[in-house]
This record gives C-alpha cells, sequence and structure tokens, in this order.
C-alpha cells in the first residue's frame, strides 16, 4: 500500500491532479485544492502524504499536504455513504481542526456547506464521526472556535459570518473555497483578511 510519494513534479492538472515522478514511475495523484495551490511549481521537488484507494474496479492516489488530513480522508471514508470524492470535498471546505470542532458540537450545518452533502446526510455523518475523530488540537473537543485560534478558527469565523450576512448556502461553499486556498498559503490570516477574500468571491450584492 503506497503511503506518500516524493518525487519531480511534471504536471499540476487545475481540475485537481498533479503527476509526480519518482523512482522513473509517474504518479497521477488526486489532490483538494489547497494541496494543490500549495506544492511547488512544474520541475521541482514534491512530496504528498497519500492514501491508496482500491476497489475491485479502480485503484486511484489521493494526496495531502499533511498526514493530518489524510487521517481525517480516511475517518470520513468510513463514514456510511461517503466515498473518496466526497470526502476530499469536505476537507476542501473544513480543514481537520474544523472539522473536528463540526464533529464534537453537533454542527451538521457545517457539512451541508459541502456541495453534494444534504441535511441527512451531513446528520448521519456527524454521528458517524464522533467515534472516529479525536478532539481539535487547539481547543477541547467541545469548544467552539476562537480568535486566536489561528487559521482554522478563522476559516469556521469567516463562515459563520456569511452565514449571518444572509449568504445563501450555495454561495457559501463557492467563497469557502476561495477561503481554503488562502488559508492554506498563508497559515497566519485572520478573520478580516479571510473575510475579505471571500466578499471578493462573492462580489457586489
Amino acid at each position: 500500500m503506497i503511503g506518500s510519494v516524493r518525487g519531480r513534479l511534471l504536471d499540476k492538472d487545475p481540475g485537481g491532479e498533479l503527476l509526480v515522478e519518482a523512482g522513473g514511475v509517474g504518479y497521477r495523484v488526486r489532490v483538494a485544492p489547497s494541496t494543490l495551490a500549495g506544492v511547488g511549481p512544474v520541475g521541482d521537488e514534491c512530496f504528498v502524504y497519500v492514501h491508496h484507494h482500491v476497489r475491485e474496479d479502480t485503484s486511484a492516489l489521493y494526496g495531502f499536504a499533511e498526514l493530518d488530513e489524510r487521517r481525517c480522508f480516511e475517518a470520513l471514508l468510513s463514514a456510511q455513504g461517503v466515498g473518496p470524492a466526497l470526502a476530499l470535498a469536505v476537507l476542501s471546505h473544513l480543514p481537520p481542526d474544523e472539522l473536528r470542532r463540526a464533529v464534537a458540537a453537533d454542527d451538521a450545518a457545517a457539512l451541508e456547506l459541502v456541495p453534494g452533502i444534504g441535511a441527512k446526510t451531513s446528520k448521519r455523518m456527524v454521528l458517524d464521526l464522533k467515534s472516529r475523530l479525536g478532539a481539535p488540537e487547539t481547543a477541547g473537543a467541545g469548544a467552539m472556535a476562537v480568535p486566536g485560534d489561528g487559521a482554522g478558527s478563522a476559516v469556521a469565523e469567516v463562515r459563520a459570518a456569511l452565514s449571518q450576512m444572509g449568504f445563501a448556502p450555495a454561495e457559501i461553499r463557492d467563497a469557502m473555497a476561495a477561503v481554503a486556498i488562502e488559508a492554506a498559503r498563508d497559515g497566519d490570516a485572520d478573520t478580516g483578511a479571510l473575510l475579505r477574500v471571500a466578499l471578493q468571491e462573492l462580489g457586489p450584492r
């Protein structure tokens, strides 16, 4: 089973795939937008943690910049009805600690911002993940995100702010994808900076 890949980056597909050459073999690795944005230019060395997803009719590699992301991805796969594409989409909108906070706080609405997840699915996922995800590293298991927790809590605060401002779930989903990429680029980004990114993405109302 492949656990990681280190090699020369041959290609970055904007659709979310890396082509990494290691030992003379080119590995196609599917990644979230934040991971895609975080790797260097084509030709540089690239390293990603990998989940090797094998089924009877398919075999695919999913890559992550951090080991914790891979662990959360695999926890998501254990939830009923969650496949690799949906698990990757969840992590594109909810970084690991934000996902843990949502599950610990029974915040199913946070998962409903992910395309393809409705109210019934989100509630079932929260129940399934309760025993599979640990507490957030920056807060207790039942704690809400507070200022100072870093980019993860800032992302959560931006999502809450957009909801309070009256934006529709579909609009918030689109904006949070851009916010997640910015948060991955700048781990020190605060709520104000990320909220400006979201509002720029949404445009004038």
